[in-house]
């Protein structure tokens, strides 16, 4: 992550300018090989980053991110989908309830973001990345996945409908993009990480859309005496702008050429990135 993020202190202003644009750019090409490799789309990879760089705005900064993140996964995931092959994506063939209700839960999260405390919102996202964290080392099915006799006969098994308004609410609340819910659940479903982490994209895209609509819609006065930035609603557009501008190029390349990165370690990968993202905010 970036040395010397301070997320809940005030630093020297100039916001997203000089060597805050360059750990943008920088975190940019970080989410570029996040969204291919673990669907994360940007999602809690970009929010600590930003909170640094926009964190003149005090404890604001964390919804600034919230809602900067959303913006950012919308281009990603969408990007990361398009050029998915389609063999994979029907996996989600008959998905259109759950991704209806992704979209439901993020919109009613994202309202509740943007109203609520800025510390609750910090601090429950560094909860909920901790707990998953503890969830994937303990519990079977993610890092030790059942043997094929334990999964059900046939193809692996679809997430259910009904789980999709909870995880597209908690996802838009703590910026954190679904993919942090949906990998371990098609993973304990009997996908691959490769398919888990692809089949991600389409689902965070439907919660970052509706979510980021919500951030952008209406206006805030958190940019007075900051004119450094550029604000519309919660999205600060310089900092959306130099993490896509780091981002995409690395998503094209990776899509034609993905790593063979063999299923175990590939696992672990995923939990580490996690941990660290969740120490990364505690800083």
């Amino acid at each position: 992550m970036v040395p010397g993020i301070e997320c809940g202190r005030g630093r020297r202003a100039g916001g997203v300018a000089g060597v805050a644009v360059v750990a943008l750019l920088g975190i940019g090409l970080l989410t570029g090989v996040t969204t291919v490799l673990f669907g994360f789309g940007g999602g809690f990879v970009a929010v600590p980053v930003v909170v640094w760089a926009d964190s003149a705005l005090g404890a604001d900064a964390i919804r600034v991110a919230t809602a900067t993140s959303a913006v950012v996964m919308v281009v990603n995931a969408a990007f990361a989908t398009a050029v998915t092959p389609r063999r994979v994506l029907a996996g989600l063939r008959g998905g259109g309830p759950l991704l209806v209700l992704l979209g439901v839960g993020a919109a009613a999260g994202a309202l509740a973001a943007r109203h609520a405390p800025a510390g609750l919102i910090r601090w429950a996202f560094v909860a909920y990345v901790a707990l998953t964290v503890v969830d994937l080392l303990l519990r079977p099915g993610f890092l030790r996945p059942r043997a094929p006799a334990e999964v059900a006969a046939g193809a692996p098994r679809p997430l259910p409908a009904v789980v999709g308004a909870p995880v597209g609410a908690v996802a838009a609340f703590l910026g954190v993009g679904g993919s942090v819910m949906t990998v371990p659940a098609m993973r304990r479903a009997g996908h691959t990480m490769r398919v888990a982490t692809a089949l991600a994209n389409p689902l965070t895209l439907a919660i970052a859309l509706p979510a980021a609509a919500v951030f952008l819609g209406g206006s805030e006065d958190l940019a007075r005496g900051h004119a450094h930035l550029t604000l519309v609603g919660l999205v600060d557009l310089r900092a959306a702008g130099a993490l896509l501008l780091g981002a995409l190029p690395v998503i094209a390349v990776l899509r034609r050429r993905p790593p063979h990165i063999p299923d175990r370690l590939y696992a672990w990968t995923y939990v580490a990135l996690l941990a660290a993202v969740a120490v990364a905010m505690v800083l």
